[in-house]
Formats: C-alpha cells, sequence, structure tokens
C-alpha cells in the first residue's frame, strides 16, 4: 500500500524518515534485546533518548538555561488548568485573549482558579483572526498574558507576538518549531506533540524556571511544574515512546533547519491560498488575510453538500484528513513540518478539477 497524504489536524503527519527508523528499532532498540516499549524509563537506554529529546529542544528553540523543558501528560487541556494553578496567584489577575475555540477552552479552566480578564475577544468573528497586538487592553501588574499562537480550528495565526511587561505564557500545540521563536520573550510555553513534534501522549513545556518557584505550596504534587523541574520529568513514569519519538522528529529538524522550514511551510500555504483566491470566490478563506495560518489552511465551498462530496472524493484520490472541525465544517489542510511540498501542488491540482467539474 502507498502512503497517502495526510492533512490530520492531530494527530498528523511524521516525517518518513522518523517512521522508518521507529520501524527498524521497535523490536531491539540500540542492541538492548528489546523494544524502547519495553524499557524501564530509569534505564541508560532510555535516559540517552530522554536526554537527547531535551537538549534537541534547547539547541533548536535556543532556549536559555534559566528555562527548564518538560516531559508532561494530559494534552493542552491539562494545561489549561496547570499554568493558572502555578501562575495566577491569590490577589492577581491573569489576561488572557481569545481568540477561538482553544483559548476560550483555556479561559473558561482559568476562571476556575482565579481572576481573569479578556484582554481581547474576536473568538467568533467571521472572518477569524486573532487580535492584534495594539488592540489588547492589559491589566496593571498582570500574572500573565495568555495567547494561542495558532487556532488549529480558525485557521488563524499570530504573525507578531505582544510582548507585555508581565510572563507571555503561549500554547503552541499547532505551530511550535515551524518557525523561529524567542523563547526568553516568553515566560512559558507548551504544545501537545501530536501535531509537530511526534505522537499524541506528550506534552512540551517550556518555563522559567523563577516562575515555577513561585506556585502555591498547596498544589497537588502532580500538578506542580518544581516537581518535574526537580525530577527531570521523570517524577512518575514518562510517556516514554512518545519521547523517543520526538527525539526522532527533532533529530529531523535539525537536519532541515528551523528557518529553512519556516520558509518552506510560508511556501506551501502560500500555493494553496493562492489557488483558494484565484479560485473567484469559489473557494473562500474563512480567516482574515494578514492572520492566515502556515499551519491550518481553513476553506469553504458554495454549499455543505459540495464540501462533503469534496471530502468524500477527496479520500478516494488519496487525501486524508480535509474535513473541517466538527464545531464549525467546511475544509482544512492541516500542513505542518512535515506534510510534503509535493502533497499541496496535489491538492492544488485535484481542487481545481473538482471546482471545474462541479461549478
Amino acid at each position: 500500500m502507498s502512503r497517502i497524504y495526510n492533512f490530520n489536524a492531530g494527530p498528523a503527519v511524521l516525517p518518513l524518515d522518523v517512521l522508518e527508523t521507529a520501524r527498524d528499532e521497535l523490536v531491539d532498540f540500540n542492541g538492548t534485546g528489546m523494544s524502547i516499549l519495553e524499557s524501564s524509563h530509569r534505564a541508560k537506554a532510555y535516559a540517552a533518548i530522554h536526554q537527547e529529546a531535551q537538549d534537541n529542544l534547547r539547541s533548536l528553540m535556543n532556549i536559555p538555561d534559566n528555562y527548564a523543558i518538560l516531559f508532561l501528560q494530559g494534552g493542552a487541556s491539562t494545561q489549561f488548568s496547570m499554568v493558572p494553578m502555578n501562575l495566577l496567584l491569590p490577589g492577581k489577575t491573569a489576561d488572557y485573549a481569545n481568540s477561538g475555540s482553544w483559548a476560550a477552552k483555556a479561559v473558561k479552566e482559568a476562571k476556575k482558579v482565579g481572576s481573569v480578564n479578556i484582554a481581547a475577544d474576536c473568538q467568533k468573528e467571521i472572518p477569524t483572526r486573532v487580535p492584534s497586538v495594539s488592540e489588547l487592553r492589559l491589566t496593571e501588574d498582570a500574572a500573565y498574558l495568555h495567547i494561542t499562537s495558532n487556532e488549529t480550528i480558525s485557521g488563524a495565526q499570530w504573525k507578531t507576538f505582544p510582548e507585555p511587561e508581565c510572563p507571555l505564557v503561549a500554547d503552541m500545540s499547532s505551530d511550535i518549531l515551524s518557525r523561529p521563536v524567542d523563547v526568553s520573550k516568553f515566560g512559558l510555553i507548551y504544545a501537545g506533540a501530536q501535531k509537530n513534534l511526534g505522537p499524541s501522549g506528550l506534552t512540551v513545556v517550556i518555563i522559567r524556571k523563577d516562575l515555577a518557584e513561585k506556585a502555591p505550596e498547596n498544589l497537588p504534587t502532580m500538578l506542580r511544574y518544581a516537581t518535574h523541574i526537580e525530577n527531570d520529568s521523570l517524577y512518575n513514569t514518562p510517556p516514554c515512546f512518545s519521547i523517543y519519538i520526538l527525539a526522532l522528529v527533532t533529530r529531523w529538524i535539525k537536519k532541515q533547519g528551523v528557518e529553512t522550514l519556516f520558509r518552506i511551510n510560508r511556501e506551501k500555504a502560500a500555493v494553496l491560498y493562492s489557488a483558494i483566491d484565484a479560485s473567484e470566490g469559489w473557494y473562500k478563506g474563512t480567516a482574515a488575510r494578514e492572520f492566515r495560518s502556515d499551519m491550518n489552511v481553513t476553506f469553504r465551498l458554495p454549499t455543505e453538500e459540495l464540501e462533503a462530496k469534496f471530502v468524500a472524493e477527496a479520500a478516494k484520490a488519496g487525501f486524508a484528513g480535509l474535513k473541517g472541525h466538527r464545531s464549525v465544517g467546511g475544509i482544512r489542510a492541516s500542513i505542518y513540518n512535515a506534510f510534503p511540498a509535493e502533497g499541496v501542488t496535489a491538492l492544488v491540482g485535484f481542487m481545481d478539477e473538482f471546482r471545474k467539474a462541479n461549478s
């Protein structure tokens, strides 16, 4: 069976080199006579992978020494609670930019912990977008400002990050390592791995160590960032296989270079958006042009019936995962780092043929 073009939003496409390496090492990892799936998380073989995954991330993102890299579980959804539980101290207010479905979920969880100020709210705007930096209404002496760098569902992305006086916290689940980012401008970055870093089951957290030290003492042990810093993400059994794949993915990214991937990602997105814009309105992008995501290209067809037909015929032609999120419908093409440029070209050809056949 030949591989198809995988446009799924997450779990998402992985580099073929990574999959082939994992296949070859699955039964006997590094001459240990066992799979990494069977290895103890305290074993030397796994410890080397654990360290490599951290080292690769630190190198690729130029993460300063005063930041910790954590490998946690529970997805970004658990971080919606952990962030305010650790950083939103009594008497403080946290600022949140409500830019879409994922930002709204983060807001909902933060309100359960403490005082939240909605610094900007464009969640329900059509065309979809994220706030501009200039429209943010920030709280004086806020605990932090939280943003969602890329809204996977709506296809809108921050192109310029705010620089507040308080710590900047970002959910980068769907665009981490897709472009250069100055980590020193952030207090905390978190990302579910299943889009650009590896498989599901792993959440990467990059946190300034001094922020972790301020958490309330009465927090449950597993929900304290300090616990995982002190134990090198080994307080409990970590998602070892997912971290192993992360190590392989970051090896692959180091070979490509983040700047090169950023250029390729922009080129892939530009090809797809150009096809949408050239269709004379038959395909309609759902995100405002200045906020269009390089990772998740969202668009609509003239009718929902045509959208269903588009998805069905695309699947038969070898394009998987193009159905938009169930909450908004439409079409979504997720073109993360590992998605090949030729797949975008092939989709554009299919779109042109489909439009001619159904106009």
